[in-house]
């Protein structure tokens, strides 16, 4: 099926099922924010290194509305000359739109979360990579992928895609110094997920393009072992299980083998593991 476009009017605005708009709308979920002024007053604003500028130019071109790009000079704790580039929205007509799609005015980085419409998975998550995560290689020479974000909700979708991709299982958990979630993908995984996420031909940051491109060329060496962590069952999924009753069914619910849903399902009825408390 060919992707649709953007027609770049009003009616079409932030329309998530085209991808430049998911895209666009994650990275500004991620990135953005969103200010109310007095009355209808108020703006949207994302700012960038001054490297990045193309993309706030491709925002500009995709909106209907009137919006501008500026820069500025300015110091700062890590750089006595830092150059940014910053894309500018006030139309209320916008700022509502994107609000009502999950955007929220003010402080907004641990209420973000998936919108509740239909939307292109992938696009939306590149937007949110491109704008709080990472993708390149680590100090070992390995492939990576990684998100930082404050968003509950965000981390877990992208650990729900990234399992359906790729079977790569995570478990989230925010770190201790600022209660931010780190979750990272590295080796196969991490290419898989990359390849998925920045297609060619997509809109994205050209220098995570670059990096994410690059990651196809890295191959296991042939001395190195693939190491496979047992996903752990829990009281939630084996209800979900006792619920469904049926391993086809659960396998995907849960995300997991038919074969493994029917061994638990089997050690539960016996006895051989406990029943959930709360089923």
């Amino acid at each position: 099926m060919a992707e649709r476009e953007p027609n770049a009017s009003s009616s079409q605005f932030m329309d998530l099922e085209v991808p430049e708009y998911a895209y666009m709308f994650g990275f500004l979920q991620a990135d953005g924010h969103l200010a109310q002024g007095s009355g209808q007053k108020g703006r949207l604003a994302v700012e960038v290194s001054i490297r990045d500028i193309d993309l706030l130019y491709r925002f500009k071109q995709l909106t209907p509305y009137n919006s501008s790009v500026t820069e500025r000079i300015r110091s700062t704790n890590f750089a006595m000359s830092h150059h940014s580039a910053t894309w500018t929205l006030c139309s209320l007509d916008a700022r509502t739109k994107i609000n009502q799609l999950g955007l929220p005015y003010g402080r907004k980085s641990k209420k973000i979360a998936p919108p509740r419409t239909e939307f292109s998975r992938r696009d939306y998550l590149r937007g949110v990579v491109d704008a709080d995560g990472s993708i390149g290689y680590t100090s070992q020479g390995f492939p990576f992928v990684s998100l930082t974000t404050a968003s509950t909700a965000v981390g877990v979708y992208l650990c729900r895609y990234a399992r359906q991709l790729t079977g790569a299982e995570r478990l989230i958990r925010r770190n201790a110094r600022d209660q931010i979630y780190n979750i990272s993908y590295e080796k196969e995984t991490a290419q898989a997920l990359a390849a998925d996420l920045y297609y060619p031909g997509c809109l994205s940051l050209g220098r995570k393009q670059v990096k994410a491109d690059a990651l196809a060329s890295w191959a296991r060496p042939v001395d190195m072992r693939i190491a496979h962590t047992q996903r752990r069952w829990t009281p939630k999924d084996d209800q979900v299980l006792l619920q469904l009753r049926d391993a086809a069914a659960a396998a995907s619910e849960l995300g997991r083998t038919e074969r493994s849903c029917h061994m638990r399902l089997w050690r539960l009825r016996t006895g051989r593991v406990l029943m959930p408390t709360d089923h």
